[in-house]
């Protein structure tokens, strides 16, 4: 059997049980630490979320407040700010992440889509070339080479240079970058 040293993970593994009662996308933008909870920028209506299994370092999804399923469940003002986070947050991935490429989609449809959570939300995933090498090919195996909290830094540094930016935040404090986009 292979292994791969990551002494980094031992934080996740010794990490104090937390329990979401309810949706996780409707819980976690309304704790008090943003850090935290992974949230690195919101807007009016929408706010951007680190995935906690990314796919790759950077890895975010975007997430309206409102709890719905599908787009069609949006209104048109909610709509417009969650396209404009969405290129708020591919601009900040360019300015601070540097990838090579980006994927965005949405799983609609619950499992049937590959989706978990049946509340809204589209994934950003940046990509470098050759990121799918050989270990998820033949050994089954996805490494990411940066640490969540890593990458929370560069990330909201990225939207904290933002013109859209109201208010740029505290990284460390844990406090999430505002961005207004007047809709």
């Amino acid at each position: 059997m292979d292994r791969i040293f990551a002494p980094w993970r031992i934080e996740w593994v010794e990490r104090d049980a937390d329990p979401i009662d309810g949706c996780p996308f409707c819980v976690l933008p309304e704790r008090e630490d943003a850090r935290e909870a992974r949230v690195v920028a919101r807007s009016e209506r929408n706010y951007v979320l680190l995935n906690n299994a990314p796919y790759n370092p950077g890895h975010a999804m975007v997430i309206p407040d409102a709890h719905v399923e599908d787009p069609t469940g949006l209104d048109d003002a909610t709509l417009l700010d969650h396209a404009k986070l969405k290129a708020a947050t591919l601009a900040a991935l360019r300015r601070d992440v540097n990838p090579d490429g980006v994927n965005t989609g949405q799983n609609l449809g619950g499992d049937a889509a590959g989706g978990s959570i049946d509340h809204l939300h589209t994934h950003v995933v940046p990509r470098w070339s050759g990121d799918t090498n050989f270990m998820p090919v033949t050994g089954a195996t996805k490494v990411i080479v940066e640490a969540i909290d890593r990458t929370y830094d560069h990330l909201h540094a990225g939207f904290a240079a933002d013109d859209a930016v109201v208010d740029p935040g505290d990284a460390e404090a844990g406090e999430a970058v505002e961005l207004d986009f007047g809709v």
